[in-house]
């Protein structure tokens, strides 16, 4: 009897005889049926088929014999626990393969013991199914999830390339290399065409899954050039992958490239994918993968599934060179438009430091005012990339504009805050939920001013944290300034602090993320830069230096690193001159004899005219129009002498062209022409008006 068609003793029924024919000519199902002491006796039509099993002399052997790499004794002691309690296993994958380097085949076999009527035990079957393509599937399956949750974490061009490198290895490659164009660094875009005119390609990530020789693997950031009619080459012309199952020297092109070819000719690789990256209509790079160890040759599935996941890195990295230009962009932009160095102010010296690292909008500026004064703004807005940074512009411009007013710095905060509301309204409707916009964030700006005549100092705050101050005596305080809403957010409340410093003070203006990266107890804040601000009289850059140094552990990489410090002068009687004069037609020689005696106190007797000129002007229309007694002041202030008038009149003058018949109007007339600037501010009680006169034909 056939043995592939058996049957089985004893009384059956016509169904039963049916049944029994059909599994063992018809099932698809391979079928085993084992003795008693684990000798094949009988298999079914499918079983020849299972190409696991050589079933040709394998009836009356045990399955040690005929089962190859699939017998194991766990297998065996399968077998033995069916026959002995007759609890049926099911669906055990058994593993082996068919020849010494042939890929691994996957079978499911489930087992059921075999008695007679009576009970007694006649032997095992087993039912064999080969999965090995739904194993390997499902392993695709699962590699190109466990891929999506990996690959662009990150906007890093280098991060995303090595993470899907690592994806690949060794789930399908032994190894696999990403190399990307030189201009994807820079975020530049290159269009599909002429290969050669893409410049050169640089590994961005490579993975092994064994520990291979240096000189086999690219490194990081190495430049590898482009041969003409390989698949490389191929690949990122009409970026289309390829598949190089077998990979010998016989290929041709192996043997002429003379970095990628040799070393996997020296490797040993046998199997190749090139896989274009290509995002967007852009060029990106190409990678690819092979196997030196892993036996078996990459096929069509396998070039799918990593066609995918290029597909996937390629967009990922687009996204990592679109933020990478951006972010570029908004650095140049943040670098362009910072303030200069102010060099020899008469009110304080200055020392900074300004690092965009995120490319955000954080900024600080110093601005000369009126009077010897200096305002001292720092700010942040909010978001990263070209917006913010644009934003930054805007705030700064519009600062600017406003200092040269010469108003209180509560005021110069209302103005700014209706500013940036008008600018958040012009803003079109931002519809893309996944790019950040600036404008749906925090504006904050800090306005101080100090007079080195006074010694005062007024600050107003936006938001913003109040400025450090270091004392000469040792003490070191957050000064207590009254903080208002953000910059076009709420009701515009602002209020002026006002306090006195004493000569050689040091005040520290910092971005918001500096000082609450230590901690958000302001006393921690303190204590972390309290030491590097003492004793107040080390050399200032050094300071602001250490201060940097300090505080850049606590900072996350991607906030800018923005310090301000500012050590205040004062302008003392050698620089100073002030008298109080009566509201009469008088006061205006006694203004002259004033300024004609103070400037030759200071060896400028050859100026005299020119000051009291402007001096018997400015008096003379505010006996005009004023009530109360009149201020003068004289302020040297390096090569510019300052002419200030104060009254009670709160009413501003104009420049006016007079007519050649007109008896007046030609007092501001005359200043503007003498003069290098001047201008008006407003005081708590009427107004100054004020002139600069340059001592030297330089200025």
């Amino acid at each position: 009897m056939d043995p592939s068609l058996g049957g089985h003793d004893g009384p059956t029924t016509q169904l039963e005889l049916a049944v029994l024919g059909t599994l063992f000519t018809e099932s698809p199902i391979g079928l085993h049926v084992l003795d008693p002491d684990l000798c094949l006796v009988r298999f079914n039509r499918a079983a020849r088929h299972i190409r696991a099993f050589p079933l040709d002399d394998a009836v009356g052997r045990h399955p040690r014999e005929w089962a190859g790499d699939f017998y194991s004794g766990a297998f065996e002691t399968m077998l033995r626990d069916v026959l002995s309690d007759g609890v049926a296993v099911l669906d055990v994958e058994a593993r082996g393969h068919l020849t010494p380097g042939s890929p691994e085949t996957v079978l499911s076999i489930s087992t059921f013991r075999l008695e007679d009527p009576a009970g007694a035990v006649l032997g095992v079957m087993a039912a064999i199914v080969d999965v090995t393509d739904q194993h390997r599937a499902t392993a695709r399956l699962e590699l190109l999830e466990r891929a999506n949750g990996r690959i662009g974490t990150t906007l890093d061009i280098f991060r995303t390339a090595q993470e899907f490198a690592d994806a690949l290895v060794p789930a399908l490659a032994d190894v696999v290399a990403v190399e990307v164009l030189d201009s994807v660094l820079r975020g530049e875009v290159s269009a599909p065409g002429a290969v050669f005119e893409h410049g050169a390609l640089r590994c961005a990530g490579v993975s092994a899954s064994v520990p291979e020789p240096a000189d086999r693997l690219p490194t990081i950031g190495e430049a590898i050039g482009l041969l003409f009619g390989t698949p490389f080459s191929q690949s990122l012309s009409d970026l289309q992958p390829r598949l190089v199952a077998e990979l010998t020297s016989g290929n041709g092109w192996p043997n002429h490239e003379a970095v990628r070819g040799r070393r996997m000719l020296e490797a040993g690789a046998h199997s190749l994918l090139v896989l274009p990256l290509a995002a967007r209509g852009a060029v990106l790079g190409v990678a690819h993968c092979y196997r030196d160890r892993t036996p078996g040759a990459f096929d069509d599935d396998d070039l799918a599934l990593a066609s995918e996941l290029a597909d996937r890195v390629a967009l990922c990295l687009d996204n990592a060179r679109l933020y990478t230009r951006e972010r570029s962009a908004a650095r140049i932009l943040q670098l362009s438009l910072r303030p200069p160095q102010v060099v020899g102010h008469a009110a304080v010296e200055t020392a900074s430091s300004y690092f965009p690292l995120g490319a955000g909008g954080d900024w600080f500026d110093v601005i000369p005012l009126s009077g010897a004064r200096v305002a001292l703004v720092t700010g942040d807005t909010a978001g990263q990339g070209l917006q913010a940074a644009a934003t930054m512009g805007e705030v700064r411009a519009a600062i600017g504009a406003l200092a040269v007013l010469d108003l209180p710095p509560d005021e110069v905060l209302q103005r700014l805050h209706a500013l940036v509301t008008r600018l958040r309204g012009e803003r079109p409707d931002h519809t893309d939920p996944t790019e950040h916009d600036p404008s749906d964030g925090h504006t904050t700006c800090l306005y101080l001013v100090y007079s080195p005549v006074t010694r005062r100092c007024a600050v107003a705050s936006a938001g913003h944290p109040p400025p450090v101050v270091a004392l000469p005596d040792g003490r070191v305080e957050y000064a207590t300034v009254p903080v208002g809403p953000s910059l076009g957010r709420g009701m515009p409340k602002y209020a002026t602090a006002e306090f006195e410093l004493a000569e050689g003070s040091v005040l520290l203006l910092s971005n918001t993320a500096m000082l609450r990266s230590v901690s958000d107890d302001a006393q921690e804040q303190l204590a972390s830069v309290a030491d590097v601000l003492l004793p107040t009289d080390r050399p200032l850059q050094e300071m602001c230096d250490e201060v940097l140094y300090s505080l850049t552990p606590h900072k996350a990489e991607s906030d800018d690193a923005v310090l301000l410090l500012a050590r205040t002068r004062v302008l003392g009687p050698d620089q100073v001159r002030s008298w109080t004069l009566a509201n009469r037609p008088e006061s205006a020689g006694e203004a002259r004899d004033a300024v004609e005696e103070a400037l030759a106190a200071w060896g400028l007797e050859q100026h005299a005219f020119t000051a009291s000129l402007v001096v018997s002007e400015l008096v003379t229309n505010a006996i005009r129009y004023a009530d109360g007694d009149i201020g003068l002041r004289l302020i040297l202030d390096g090569p510019v002498l300052v002419c200030e008038v104060t009254d009670d009149s709160s009413t501003a003058p104009h420049l006016r062209y007079a007519e050649e018949a007109d008896e007046g109007g030609r007092g501001l007339y005359l200043t503007w022409q003498v003069s290098r600037r001047w201008g008006t501010r407003p005081e708590p009680r009427g107004k100054t008006i004020w002139a600069e006169l340059a001592l030297s034909e330089a200025d």
